[in-house]
């Protein structure tokens, strides 16, 4: 029957999925303004800001940084090429595996990082204004539960 959706729910607001889409998708548009001026994706920039982290203490692979980003390993490699291209990092041979390379910022790739960061902070400021303290600390928690659900 045209209309008649087999769903247990008994109205869209009350399903969580689509609330967190919803609420995804709001916050995704928010974090895109902040990182326009930049004329970075949301991808770029988290892979710059987490490569410009971890550098600070350890030779970072392309592994590394995937796995840390919780990205596709060929999915990585490409936005690090652009990276690349665009003078945000360098690759010199890994100090301790031969066959790897580690990945550096360059000087303008951590400036671009720490710059976008402070924007994106910002963004997620003003998005997450509604919540209090203790919800917003109650939502990441609750955001990184799920996250590591095996689904």
């Amino acid at each position: 029957m045209p209309g008649d959706l087999d769903t247990h729910y008994p109205d869209a607001q009350s399903s969580p999925g689509l609330a967190l889409w919803r609420a995804s998708n709001a916050w995704q548009r928010q974090i895109r303004a902040a990182l326009a001026p930049h004329d970075l994706t949301h991808v770029q920039y988290v892979l710059l800001a987490s490569l410009t982290w971890m550098d600070r203490t350890q030779p970072v692979t392309q592994r590394d940084l995937a796995r840390h980003a919780e990205l596709d390993v060929m999915m990585t490699s490409q936005v690090l090429r652009t990276l690349e291209t665009k003078g945000y990092l360098r690759r010199e041979p890994h100090p301790e595996d031969r066959r790897a390379f580690a990945l550096h910022p360059t000087k303008q790739g951590v400036e671009l990082a720490n710059t976008a960061t402070r924007d994106v902070e910002s963004a997620d400021a003003a998005y997450f204004n509604t919540l209090t303290t203790t919800e917003c600390a109650s939502l990441t928690s609750t955001l990184q539960r799920l996250a590591s659900h095996p689904g």
